[in-house]
């Protein structure tokens, strides 16, 4: 079941307590009748006597799925780990503009898709990767430099990167907050390209709004990925990528 991205925005502003998800503001009735049409084939059913739609497990998970994918049926950990496919490693790595030498971050790197591609176009790559079992396997590669296992949130920042390549976690609204911290660590002059979920275009918090904003005001762009470029990686979550320059 596809959803249109009025009544994603619809569910993006909705609010959670445990089972319980509480729409928010006034909609009109062809709004409300769309939306609870989605929540009830995403298993919420109203109960009156709590004014809100209840789910077997928690709310803000199911809800979450369905916005990063775009639909209805969604394997519950699909967005937890999806490796980059060739395809959009290639449109990274064109958008990055590499050139030999440069210095780059990987902040999520998996399996080493797109670390592997920026060290065979001659630039000398970071890594850091929180899975142990991709960890293991990245650092025993010459073709890599440093390979750290931690979560990147709590790397403390450094501007020594020319380029931050990256596919972050998209759960929760992850993504937003491992590319904020990622700036941080990029030289005057240098650029952040990531992958993000098409969420990014149509949620309306003020998180969202806010990355939306700064990318505008750096010269960033958002270029939508088309439906299913990571299918080959098990998942048909809808996805863009999105190019920010150093703020100075």
């Amino acid at each position: 079941m596809r959803i249109q991205d009025d009544v994603l925005a619809v569910l993006s502003r909705a609010e959670t307590n445990g089972n319980a998800l509480m729409l928010v503001g006034q909609l009109d009735r062809s709004m409300y009748t769309r939306t609870n049409k989605v929540l009830e084939a995403a298993g919420g059913k109203w109960n009156r006597k709590a004014k809100a739609h209840l789910f077997d497990g928690e709310a803000a998970t199911r809800i979450d799925q369905i916005i990063l994918s775009g639909e209805v049926e969604v394997p519950k950990d699909e967005f937890n780990f999806f490796p980059s496919p060739p395809e959009v490693v290639a449109r990274l790595m064109k958008l990055a503009r590499l050139q030999p030498g440069m210095r780059v971050l990987e902040p999520s790197a998996g399996k080493g898709a797109i670390a592997y591609a920026c060290a065979d176009a001659g630039a000398t790559v970071d890594c850091i990767e929180l899975m142990e079992a991709n960890f293991v396997a990245l650092s025993g590669d010459a073709r890599l430099g440093s390979v750290r296992h931690m979560d990147f949130l709590t790397l403390a920042p450094e501007p020594l990167y020319d380029r931050v390549l990256m596919n972050p976690p998209f759960a929760r609204q992850a993504d937003i907050k491992h590319v904020l911290h990622a700036l941080r660590f990029l030289k005057p002059n240098g650029l952040l390209v990531s992958v993000m979920p098409a969420g990014l275009t149509f949620r309306d918090n003020k998180l969202t709004q806010d990355i939306r904003n700064m990318i505008l005001e750096r010269g960033g762009n958002i270029e939508a990925l088309p439906d299913g470029a990571f299918k080959a990686s098990g998942t048909m979550v809808r996805s863009v990528i999105v190019t920010i320059p150093h703020e100075g």
